[in-house]
């Protein structure tokens, strides 16, 4: 279900794939179905795989919590891989960090990180494909557990160049230009759109982009400007290219969040690892 592949699940579980072949033939024999289908994309499950995968899931969820409370995690020898999910941004500002800590704290655990769609991230977690989500996720606060990182303000950023105004912009100037905005898989944009809507303020938006890396690129080529947290506006100009504004326009400031699944709450590895990430992160 999670592999999509007789080769790549037999890798996981240790054995042959003819022993995966096998004991899917059984399986199949049993629930008189296909349970998968051989396509382009993989083996997909049928109607009956996916239904049964939910208890299924529980059932091994539960062994596993059994298995680990006599199973200690040791940091120091564990070479466990924790998959993360966060930004492209998200992976500039955080990383670093965890991987600088990481090698002296626990240096044979792995890390994997990827940007899973937000709608698709519990689910992820449920069936154990993905260990913590971060960033600003606030639609995840009430279907996981999450702990608060770090709140900041917004921030404007264009080129620096002589006729720009030193220390802040006003309102006018900053609808004066024209906008990127980056419609990444956090709520930042749409946070931005609603409040500027509300005070009854449209801005000329001349690039919309899903990622944050190419942005000052575009800005280094153009008189743009881009409204974005302001820990990320500093992370983007480590060449000093750029001039960093406070937001002109009053608006909530946005929060950072570590988000993990419920059912992983006792795993010693994953406390282990959460509590890692709140003394690296946490400012």
């Amino acid at each position: 279900m999670e592999e999509r592949s007789l080769t790549l699940a037999a890798g996981r579980l240790a054995i042959t794939q003819p022993a995966v072949s096998y004991a899917l033939g059984r399986l199949r024999k049993l629930f008189d179905d296909a349970l998968f289908v051989r396509t382009p994309e993989g083996m997909m499950p049928t109607q009956t795989a996916e239904r049964i995968a939910v208890p299924i899931g529980r059932a091994l969820l539960a062994v596993r919590d059994a298995l680990n409370e006599t199973e200690p995690f040791d940091p120091g020898t564990s070479d466990r891989e924790f998959r993360l999910c966060m930004s492209d941004i998200g992976e500039q500002v955080f990383l670093p960090s965890l991987c600088e800590r990481l090698q002296t704290l626990a240096p044979a655990i792995k890390l994997s990180s990827e940007l899973v769609p937000v709608a698709m991230v519990v689910e992820r977690m449920r069936m154990g494909q993905l260990d913590f989500a971060i960033g600003n996720l606030p639609t995840l606060k009430t279907t996981t557990r999450y702990q608060s990182l770090f709140r900041e303000q917004y921030a404007c950023m264009t080129r620096k160049r002589d006729e720009l105004p030193a220390g802040k912009i006003s309102v006018q100037d900053f609808l004066a230009l024209s906008h990127v905005s980056v419609t990444s898989t956090d709520s930042s944009h749409v946070a931005i759109e609603d409040t500027l809507a509300s005070r009854g303020l449209n801005r000329h938006i001349a690039l919309r982009v899903p990622h944050f890396t190419v942005v000052p690129q575009i800005l280094r080529h153009t008189g743009w400007m881009v409204t974005l947290p302001e820990g990320v506006a500093h992370a983007l100009n480590h060449s000093d290219d750029f001039v960093i504004y406070p937001l002109p326009v009053e608006m909530p400031g946005v929060e950072s969040t570590v988000h993990w699944h419920g059912a992983y709450d006792a795993d010693a590895g994953n406390r282990w690892f959460r509590a890692f990430l709140f003394e690296t992160l946490r400012r």
